[in-house]
């Protein structure tokens, strides 16, 4: 059966989380029915697992060399390669396995959703010993599927390391020959594009016969965008129907509301964006649909004779059952994402006991929307990671900033031809100097320095809870990328607790001053308003007057809309769920941007 067009076991999935809390998630649950989703940004990483997992497996493995040809693109085949391979053992395993108690086929249909799947397992739990018992297990054996291993790229990570260039469209650029170490994988998920349009990247993709249907109809590799809204979907997804790709699903993430990199977008939230959705799918698919065609037509392809699915996402935020389930219901949505809760379940994620224990302890205030990313994009991190206290001992110590050893982040060419990193020595000593002799009064000066020095070296940290060595047997600090939603969380899970607790069955202890997820997320936002305009009285920022008015207009009829939905958004906790937007809209109308902009 075509990725398109499969049914998937359950209905959320993990995402990318860092470069290396999920690098290894599919070995723990793809063989459950559990899709999840691998960064593919460092090969370094990516190279140092392989070897780990290949002799824990007792398999050989050849190295390599990071200078060979190709070693970005082959690399990456080569994980994704062996990840396939070990979760089709697994799956093959598992389905010979006795239906016995705690038994992995066991495991596989306990953590299933009500489903005629489930409600099957559980009717061959209550038959006597026999033959139709016996028939009825081996029907079931003949269902179990795993989940997607999936692998996201950055779509703006796309410096070529030769010539220093972003965006240069040459085959050796990052993005590009890590969508080709994916596409001439055997992995059979999908990609995930994130962080906008880039144009040369997405007609990569057409380069590469995997992501065409065949004959049937069928496709092997699937698409996957994370949109910001209904129209960014509309574009994304027609440059590349124009060129006979289909889009197989549309991941809406909350801008702000989410872990790592935080994409606010002008007041724009979950609940009127997935209305849009719900409103305007079926036309769009249509459309894509008849784009798609008319391509593969023009390029003597097969074409899709049914329109296949496009499925509709969201993460960010989401903590309890009843509001996974909501989204389901109000909004229509196929699947929910459910990332920071994971860093909780050691059994699943690349993460040390003490990072865990840091996180289990953690409260609002210690889970910060930073300036710590290279990249110059707001960054959620943990304030007591051991990247966060490394990153300050260098500050205080008179030398901040780190040895940039791998790369990948590289994005200012204010002082190197082939740029540097932000987060680097050779940048920040440049940078800071420079600060120093512009004539600042004092306290923007101070601001400017600590905007310089707050950059940590993601590229590196990262990945610290998958390898806490670095290639040259260095100690990682370990950045925690957790978003806001995490400190609410105050106990370490197993798979199957968390699982449960997605699907209802129990309920894992969260915080009783947790605010339901959208009234979070307005919150958020309405806090980084009121946070620029306190910097604005400072003279440390400026606000542009449109921007800050389209962004209050945003907010005010965002909660209208909850409003207007109350009822079915939040059920019985109705009357606070109204409580908490009153209070919001209060705060919302005494926002005033300063006058003089």
């Amino acid at each position: 059966m075509s990725l398109s067009l499969r049914r998937p076991v359950h209905r959320f999935h993990i995402p990318v989380m860092g470069t290396g809390f999920t690098i290894a998630t599919p070995l723990r649950v793809a063989k459950y029915g559990i899709g999840s989703v691998v960064s593919i940004v460092d090969d370094m990483l990516i190279e140092q697992t392989r070897e780990r997992v290949s002799r824990g497996l007792g398999r050989a493995f050849h190295a390599i060399g990071r200078h060979e040809e190709d070693s970005r693109a082959r690399r990456i085949t080569a994980y994704l390669d062996l990840l396939e391979d070990t979760v089709h053992d697994q799956v093959e395993s598992l389905r010979q396995a006795a239906f016995d108690a705690g038994s992995e086929i066991t495991r596989y249909f306990e953590m299933l959703p009500p489903s005629p799947l489930r409600d099957l397992y559980e009717r061959m739990r209550w038959m006597a010993d026999g033959p139709d018992k016996r028939a009825a297990q081996e029907a079931l054996r003949a269902e179990v599927e795993p989940g997607p291993i999936d692998v996201n790229i950055m779509t703006k990570i796309d410096r070529d390391p030769v010539t220093g260039r972003i965006g240069s469209g040459t085959p050796g650029s990052q993005a590009m020959a890590a969508l080709r170490g994916f596409a001439l994988s055997r992995a059979t998920g999908s990609v995930v594009l994130s962080a906008g349009l880039n144009l040369r990247l997405f007609t990569y993709l057409s380069e590469f016969e995997d992501f065409f249907p065949d004959a049937a109809g069928r496709l092997r590799k699937g698409i996957v965008l994370k949109v910001q809204d209904l129209r960014s979907a509309a574009i994304q997804g027609k440059v590349l129907a124009k060129r006979g790709l289909w889009v197989s699903e549309f991941r809406v993430e909350s801008g702000l509301n989410c872990g790592g990199h935080a994409f606010g977008d002008r007041g724009r939230v979950l609940g009127p964006i997935l209305e849009e959705f719900r409103r305007g799918r079926e036309a769009l698919a249509d459309q894509l649909h008849e784009l798609t065609n008319r391509a593969l037509r023009a390029a003597d392809r097969p074409e899709f004779v049914e329109r296949p699915p496009v499925r509709v996402t969201v993460q960010g935020g989401i903590g309890t059952a009843e509001e996974n389930d909501m989204l389901h219901r109000v909004y229509g949505v196929d699947g929910t994402g459910w990332g920071s809760p994971f860093l909780l379940v050691p059994e699943v994620v690349s993460i040390d006991p003490e990072h865990v224990a840091r996180l289990i302890v953690s409260e609002e205030d210690d889970v910060e929307l930073s300036r710590s990313s290279p990249l110059g994009v707001p960054f959620w991190s943990l304030r007591s990671s051991a990247s966060e206290i490394e990153r300050q001992s260098n500050v205080d110590g008179g030398r901040p900033g780190y040895t940039c050893t791998k790369g990948y982040l590289i994005s200012n060419t204010d002082y190197a031809k082939k740029g540097l990193c932000t987060a680097s020595h050779a940048f920040q000593k440049r940078k800071l100097d420079e600060i120093d002799a512009s004539g600042l009064d004092a306290a923007a000066r101070a601001d400017a320095r600590d905007a310089v020095t707050a950059k940590a070296c993601l590229c590196r940290n990262l990945g610290g809870g998958a390898e806490p060595l670095d290639e040259k047997g260095g100690t990682v600090s370990t950045a925690i990328c957790c978003g806001p939603n995490t400190p609410y969380f105050s106990m370490v899970a197993t798979l199957k607790e968390m699982v449960d607790h997605i699907h209802g069955r129990i309920h894992l202890p969260l915080a009783d001053h947790r605010p339901h997820m959208f009234v979070k997320e307005v919150g958020l936002h309405v806090g980084q308003l009121e946070q620029q305009i306190d910097r604005a009285c400072e003279g440390l920022t400026r606000i542009c007057p449109d921007t800050f008015a389209q962004t209050r207009r945003n907010l005010l009829e965002a909660v209208e809309h909850y409003r207007e939905t109350a009822q079915h958004i939040a059920g019985d906790g109705v009357e606070g769920f109204l409580d908490q937007l009153e209070q919001l809209q209060d705060r919302i109308h005494g926002l005033r941007a300063p006058v003089a902009v």
